[in-house]
């Protein structure tokens, strides 16, 4: 069953933490744009993204914080110290991660994954709370831009998704995206 809070309603974090552990998917705000979020160890949930965005493969996950996002990864020391240099806000960063720490289905090339920790008020709570990675990934079918207004969003997922939390209209374009390979960075985005 669908439903819609804004994201400054005190529940709004314990509602959206209840879908995701029931396996359930969920729309919210990040710092760039709206993302279709689950539980990134959920292979049925991940797997209902996939449909809605008609596409498979890599996803991003949100962090609760640099600490934790380092636990994740699979790096040297002197390559964390990059990490938590680029590591924030509108940036998510691919690195190799340890095994079991999400699901296959959304690991990239290499035993990679896309890490970012945001600074919007909600997303920031959501995943300092939740603790687990969740995913997030554009509201969008694959070739089609993003949503940006909260009632079209509505109109358009309200059967595929348990959750909107509504925080108005985001359009602050995609997130940067950078690579960790050999040291360095690489811009993809």
């Amino acid at each position: 069953m669908f439903e819609r809070i804004k994201s400054n309603n005190y529940l709004a974090v314990d509602k959206a933490i209840r879908v995701l552990k029931a396996g359930g998917v969920i729309i919210y705000p990040t710092d760039t744009l709206y993302g279709l979020g689950c539980d990134a160890n959920n292979s049925a949930a991940i797997m209902k993204i996939n449909s809605i965005k008609s596409r498979e493969g890599p996803m991003s996950v949100l962090a609760p914080n640099v600490r934790i996002a380092l636990g994740w990864m699979k790096i040297e020391r002197q390559e964390k110290l990059l990490v938590e240099e680029k590591l924030g806000g509108a940036t998510t960063i691919i690195v190799p991660v340890k095994d079991y720490i999400v699901s296959k289905l959304i690991i990239g090339q290499n035993q990679t994954l896309g890490v970012r920790i945001p600074d919007h008020h909600f997303c920031n709570k959501l995943a300092r709370k939740y603790l687990e990675p969740v995913i997030t990934t554009s509201v969008n079918r694959s070739g089609e831009d993003p949503f940006t207004i909260p009632d079209k969003i509505q109109s358009h997922f309200s059967n595929e998704v348990e959750l909107l939390v509504d925080d108005g209209i985001i359009n602050r374009g995609s997130s940067s995206i950078y690579l960790l390979r050999d040291k360095r960075w690489k811009m993809l985005r």
